[in-house]
C-alpha cells in the first residue's frame, strides 16, 4: 500500500469516528472511539497541511502556462517544492507507533558501578547535570533520595522530573555511562576508567499498577547517616518488598516514617510499571531491535573522555567535544540525535 493510500484511509476513518460520536454513542463503544477518534487527530491534521500544499503545487504548476503569471507562479512553487518534504516527513512521524508514556513525569536513579570511589564522584556530577537539564527545560527537579559518601561522591540519588514530555525526552539514558579521566586523588596523572548506571522511569499512576497490600513486606528502621551524622534515632526509614516480583525498595531520605513510605511506593510503582512495558515491548519487537539499542541498562551507552574533552553516544556513534557544556545539562544535541535515529528505525520498520 503506498503512502498516500494509507493517509486516505486514516483521514476516511477519522470522518467515520466523527459521525460515529456525534451519533449518539455511550459505554464503552463511546470511550473506544473517543480514544480511536484521539490517536489520529495528529496526525489527520498534519495531512491537511500536507494536502493543502500538494494542491497548491498543482494549482501554481497549472498557471505555467499563462505568461502573465509564469512568474509568479514559479516563485510559488520554489517555496512550496522546499516545504514539501517536510511536510511528509512531520507526516510520517505523526504516523509513528506512539509510546503511551512518552508524555510522562519521570523518576531518575544513579548509582556508581566500577570505579570505586571515583564513580561515585562522578555519579554526582552526573545526577546533577541531569538537575541543570531539568532547569533548562522549566521542569521541577525534586529529589527523593541522596545518599552522599565521605567524599562527597553519590552512593544513590534518585529524584523525580516532573513536566511534559519528561519521559520522551529522558528515556535512551538509561544505561551504563562511562567515565575517563584523571582523578583528583591520582599522584600519577593515570586516567581512570569508571562506570555509572542511569535508570529512567515512567512515573506511575496507581491506575497502571494495581498493588495489592498483601503482596507487600514492609519493614521499618533506623536510617544510617555516612559517618554518624544525621542518623535518625527512631524507626523512620522504610524497606517495601513486592513479594511477587522480589522488586525492593528502600527510603530514608525523610524523618517521617509516612513520607518515606509514600516516596517507596512511588519508586516502586514505577519499577513494576516498566516491567510490564519492558514485557509489553520485548513480546512487540522479539524479531527485531531498534538501532538505538534494546535500553538495556546493562549497555555501556556512553563514555565521558575528560582528557580529551569529548563525550560519545556509542549506540550511534555520535562524538561532541564540548564536554564542559554537556556537564552544564546541555544534553539537547545528544538526546535529539537519539530521538531522530530512534523515528528513523520506526519508520524503516513501519515500510514508509
Amino acid at each position: 500500500m503506498s503512502l498516500d493510500e494509507r493517509l486516505d484511509r486514516i483521514v476516511a476513518r477519522s470522518q467515520e469516528l466523527e459521525h460515529l460520536l456525534a451519533s449518539g454513542l455511550t459505554g464503552d463503544a463511546f470511550t473506544e472511539a473517543s480514544r480511536e477518534y484521539g490517536e489520529t487527530e495528529e496526525v489527520v491534521r498534519q495531512i491537511v497541511v500536507l494536502r493543502e500544499a500538494e494542491q497548491q503545487i498543482r494549482d501554481a504548476e497549472a498557471m505555467l502556462s499563462d505568461p502573465e503569471m509564469r512568474e509568479l507562479a514559479q516563485g510559488e512553487l520554489l517555496d512550496l517544492n522546499g516545504r514539501i518534504d517536510g511536510l511528509r516527513h512531520a507526516v510520517r512521524l505523526a504516523m509513528l507507533p506512539k509510546d503511551v508514556a512518552d508524555q510522562r513525569s519521570a523518576i531518575l536513579e544513579i548509582r556508581p558501578a566500577a570505579g570505586g570511589d571515583e564513580a561515585g564522584l562522578f555519579a554526582a556530577e552526573l545526577f546533577d547535570a541531569y538537575r541543570r537539564y531539568s532547569d533548562l527545560h522549566r521542569w521541577k527537579f525534586e529529589v527523593l533520595e541522596y545518599d552522599e559518601s565521605e567524599l562527597g561522591g553519590l552512593r544513590v540519588g534518585i529524584a523525580t522530573i516532573t513536566g511534559a514530555g519528561v519521559f520522551a525526552h529522558l528515556k535512551f539514558e538509561s544505561g551504563v555511562h562511562r567515565v575517563q579521566r584523571v582523578p583528583a586523588t591520582e599522584n600519577q596523572g593515570r586516567i581512570h576508567t569508571s562506570t555509572v548506571t542511569v535508570a529512567v522511569l515512567p512515573e506511575a499512576e496507581e491506575v497502571d499498577v494495581q498493588i495489592d497490600e498483601q503482596d507487600l513486606r514492609i519493614d521499618v528502621y533506623r536510617a544510617s547517616g555516612a559517618g554518624g551524622q544525621h542518623v535518625n534515632k527512631t524507626e523512620s526509614a522504610v524497606r517495601i518488598t513486592h513479594m511477587p516480583t522480589g522488586v525492593v525498595v528502600a527510603m530514608q531520605e525523610e524523618k517521617s516514617q509516612h513520607k518515606n513510605k509514600a516516596k517507596a511506593m512511588k519508586i516502586l510503582r514505577a519499577r513494576l510499571y516498566e516491567q510490564q512495558r519492558s514485557a509489553a515491548h520485548e513480546a512487540r519487537a522479539a524479531d527485531r531491535r531498534s538501532q538505538v539499542g534494546t535500553g538495556d541498562r546493562s549497555e555501556r551507552i556512553r563514555t565521558y573522555n575528560f582528557p580529551q574533552g569529548r563525550v560519545t553516544d556509542h549506540r550511534i556513534g555520535l562524538t561532541l567535544h564540548k564536554i564542559d557544556r554537556v556537564m552544564l545539562g546541555e544534553f539537547d544535541d545528544v538526546i535529539d540525535a537519539l530521538t531522530q535515529e530512534h523515528q528513523a528505525a520506526l519508520m524503516a520498520a513501519e515500510n514508509f
